[in-house]
């Protein structure tokens, strides 16, 4: 992924079309398979909606994308220092991709910050467009330039254009009545434009959100179409650029149906909205803002219209019991939080567990420990979310593992939460959160039926015949109690963080009895039924790479590249961490190597080592960022050789 190779039939194709555009007059028009865009600038500059409105462009067109956004900590780092640097990566083709790839193949750099925070990740040949009017004295000297890379040769290695963004959009927008200043703020829509006209993306979506955005400010959407137009005009017209590019439409990378772009927090919410609707219950949210997790909380309080409610609490405990005693009254609840917050929530998290009432607590894991990086992933939260309660707390985990497949395991969820009436976790992570992929929305009855049954009456008979209700009395199948809705005559009963009697819900400190409820507590939740393992093993490999959550697309990306290079390798991720497939042991007994790559230390390694007793390989990586699929498939076939 850090180059572009075209097959020869594509390389003639190019020629053709070079040359039909050079016999009309026009620009060399070059086809590719995929590009690897990243916009990087000051956390002031626009990236992030600069690269938001590329991707939805690029959806629209028809690609497959897969994006990667990257942005500082702190609210506004010093404008032009690395800390303050801020990107969004794209990734497009016209065929299947897993991966925000390892290398752009072209970089924007608003400033010297910018240039130097990413150049690093660029392969020999890349382009770099680069606005120049940012390469001050004083701005090179704020992160190390002693000389101009423009000037100095080091860049010579690249395909450099230097473009005066600044100034460019400036003029463009004179006849505008803003100072210099706001006129500065548009020259992320001119790169914008300039990149538009470079890749064919369409124009019409961006100018109607421009419209849409600043409604109340038509003369600011104008300046910002006017930017953007003026970005596009200057590709089209600069000698700088004598080539664009086409990426045909993956047209045979998706299934028939309606799809839109879409984020895995996004995701997320709808998920959450589509289990409430198919559980006929309203949904419930208790929540305190936390990055990477706060833009659920912003979601779904635009969906009262479906029965939503969403409360933002003082902080993290409140926002978990209100969520709880939503549960008690009826609702499906959820709190969302990321690692930090779990840790607050760890006390009510086991009083659910005891209440045995569903609560979906979703983690959007983040950089730790403590405050740690909250705008960079991880996946280190695993060991958190099976034994982070005092006691024995057994709770169900799931992790999604793209970004649209974060919508499915909210369903999953719900449906575990609902049927055995248990709090559930639903792990994801930052990469997940603010990465996008295209998603095809599902038919309605494609969804589960989650509808609960909710206690009526008795269900008990005394030995004098006295018929009563007994909150702790247990489905035979699932072990799940009744849901009693508070309210309902004859259904009163008593809840609480002390141990209940079975059946009755009587206070009980009996050593047998709390014996018997620790033992059907975990039984319930190893009793969870979940689908079987599915293993990608079309060689009869000796060798299988275990991944679970976001290291997905990664793995899989890495598995192909060994695979067209002749190497024999199996495949199986994991969405159900708590309890495991059941098949889990018996595939783990087919091959001679496991390896297990995690964004953490090595703790789903630690689970299978101690429930299964295979000696499993961890390869792991805590720097914040995805791993890339290149760095996997080296390792990966070391452990294939080795």
């Amino acid at each position: 992924m850090t180059s572009q190779v075209s097959s020869p039939a594509e390389q003639a194709d190019e020629t053709v079309v070079g040359e039909q555009r050079k016999a009309a007059g026009a620009k060399d028009v070059r086809r590719l398979d995929r590009v690897i865009i990243r916009f990087a600038g000051d956390s002031g500059d626009g990236m992030q909606l600069t690269g938001d409105r590329f991707t939805s462009e690029t959806a629209s067109f028809g690609n497959d994308l897969s994006t990667l956004p990257n942005f500082p900590a702190e609210i506004r780092a010093p404008a032009g220092t690395l800390p303050g640097v801020s990107s969004f990566q794209l990734h497009f083709a016209d065929h299947d991709i897993l991966t925000p790839g390892d290398a752009p193949n072209v970089l924007v750099a608003m400033n010297p910050a910018a240039l130097k925070a990413n150049i690093g990740d660029l392969p020999r040949g890349a382009e770099v467009i680069v606005n120049t009017d940012e390469f001050t004295k004083r701005a090179m000297q704020k992160v190390g330039y002693e000389t101009s890379p423009l000037e100095d040769g080091s860049l010579d290695g690249y395909q450099v254009h230097p473009v005066p963004l600044t100034t460019l959009t400036v003029e463009a927008l004179k006849e505008f009545d803003l100072t210099r200043k706001e006129a500065e703020r548009s020259k992320n829509m001119f790169a914008l434009g300039l990149l538009s006209w470079m890749y064919h993306r369409p124009t019409e979506g961006t100018e109607r959100f421009l419209r849409s955005k600043f409604a109340k400010k038509p003369d600011i959407a104008a300046a910002n179409i006017a930017a953007f137009r003026a970005g596009w005009n200057f590709g089209e017209t600069t000698e700088d650029f004598a080539v664009s590019y086409e990426v045909a439409p993956a047209a045979t990378a998706f299934p028939p149906g309606v799809y839109r772009n879409i984020s895995g927090n996004l995701a997320l919410s709808y998920g959450l909205v589509a289990a409430s609707r198919q559980a006929d219950l309203p949904l419930y949210l208790g929540s305190y803002p936390i990055t990477p997790a706060s833009d659920i909380l912003h979601e779904l309080s635009k969906h009262k219209n479906f029965g939503v409610r969403t409360f933002q609490a003082e902080d993290e405990i409140a926002g978990i019991g209100a969520a709880l005693g939503a549960a008690f009254g009826g609702s499906l609840a959820v709190t969302t939080t990321s690692g930090p917050g779990v840790a607050l929530k760890s006390e009510t998290i086991g009083l659910a567990v005891s209440l045995e009432l569903p609560l979906l607590i979703v983690d959007i894991q983040r950089g730790g420990p403590s405050t740690g990086l909250p705008t960079k992933t991880e996946q280190a939260d695993l060991l958190q979310a099976m034994y982070g309660r005092n006691g024995e707390a057994p709770v169900p985990v799931v992790a999604p593992r793209t970004p649209a497949d974060c919508f499915d395991a909210a369903l999953e969820a719900a449906r575990i939460a609902l049927t055995y009436r248990t709090p559930v976790f639903l792990l994801s992570d930052g990469y997940l959160a603010n990465g996008s992929e295209p998603w095809r929305v599902p038919d309605l009855e494609e969804l589960p039926d989650l509808r609960v049954q909710f206690a009526q009456g008795p269900n008990h008979t005394l030995d004098d015949g006295t018929e009563v209700f007994w909150p702790y009395k247990r489905d035979p199948q699932t072990l799940a109690r009744p849901w009693a809705i508070p309210g309902t005559p004859g259904l009163e009963h008593r809840i609480g963080g002390i141990e209940k009697e079975d059946g009755s819900g009587n206070i009980s400190y009996a050593p047998a009895n709390h014996d018997f409820m620790v033992r059907t507590r975990q039984a319930k939740v190893d009793g969870i039924e979940v689908p079987d393992l599915d293993v990608d093993d079309p060689d009869e490999a000796r060798t299988l790479v275990l991944g679970w959550g976001s290291t997905y697309g990664p793995i899989t990306a890495a598995v192909r590249r060994l695979r067209r290079a002749g190497e024999s390798i199996a495949q199986a991720h994991l969405r159900h961490l708590n309890p495991f497939p059941k098949n889990l042991g018996t595939v783990l007994e087919r091959y001679d190597k496991v390896v297990i790559p995690e964004m953490n230390l090595g703790q789903l390694a630690t689970l299978i080592r101690a429930k299964y007793l295979v000696d499993a390989h961890s390869y792991t990586q805590v720097n914040g960022m995805p791993f890339k699929a290149e760095q996997l498939a080296a390792a990966l076939k070391e452990a294939i050789d080795g």
